[in-house]
């Protein structure tokens, strides 16, 4: 969260063979010329630290470790060899996207898995624009839980939670994106951004709050 420690605890991290793995793959095509020393430096500066966080994000999309692997390995070849095409902003936005298109991809290729996906409607334009004119709100009492809630319990609600609002949950509340850089993740507009967070804040509460108490607060989250 962005008040206090509890995100750490319930963040995934990338195991360290495998980051190791990533960053020694991170080459050129086959055939391709070599990229410059400063093209993979400056690679390295802008990218590589965002690795974690490019597995964690997988992790919770995927609900699956050793496919997650594969799909930040992927991601993160598919970053380097683009990286030519990045033209400033947010570094971590920019690969967080590939990293999301690379696990919808694999997602798609896993036979007999379903993936639960329902429809929201967005905020308004006026409530869209106050976003960039104020700052965050204190911590909410869906937040409040990753502080105070048994790790392995919290990580599970999260699976659970369905997209779309899985992946904003884990952009905003784990990942600590802005708003924006979430909407260029995703491709939505700020608006829908708010409305997603707050309906899968409203349904990690139901999962995680006593019985009844999850219930108000979620209907406070949706409206």
């Amino acid at each position: 969260m962005r008040h206090g420690t509890g995100r750490s605890i319930v963040k995934t991290s990338a195991p360290v063979l495998f980051a190791r793995r990533a960053a020694a793959a991170t080459g050129s095509a086959p055939g391709a010329p070599p990229p410059g020393a400063g093209h993979a430096h400056d690679f390295r500066q802008l990218i590589l630290p965002h690795l974690d966080g490019a597995y964690n994000l997988a992790r919770y999309l995927t609900r699956d470790p050793v496919l997650s692997e594969d799909v930040v390995q992927d991601a993160m070849l598919r970053a380097f060899r683009a990286f030519a095409q990045f033209r400033g902003g947010s570094a971590r936005a920019w690969l967080f996207t590939i990293v999301r298109n690379c696990s919808r991809t694999a997602m798609s290729g896993k036979r007999g898995v379903v993936s639960l996906v329902i429809n929201e409607s967005s905020l308004g334009d006026e409530a869209a624009a106050q976003v960039g004119e104020h700052p965050d709100p204190g911590p909410s009492p869906e937040e409040e839980l990753f502080r105070k809630m048994d790790a392995v319990r919290v990580r599970a609600a999260i699976e659970i939670i369905p997209e779309p609002f899985r992946e904003v949950v884990v952009l905003r509340d784990l990942e600590d994106l802005s708003y924006a850089e979430i909407a260029e993740v995703t491709g939505v507009p700020v608006g829908t951004v708010m409305s997603r967070l707050s309906r899968g804040r409203g349904i990690l509460a139901t999962e995680l709050l006593p019985e009844g108490k999850g219930d108000g607060e979620q209907s406070r989250s949706v409206k």
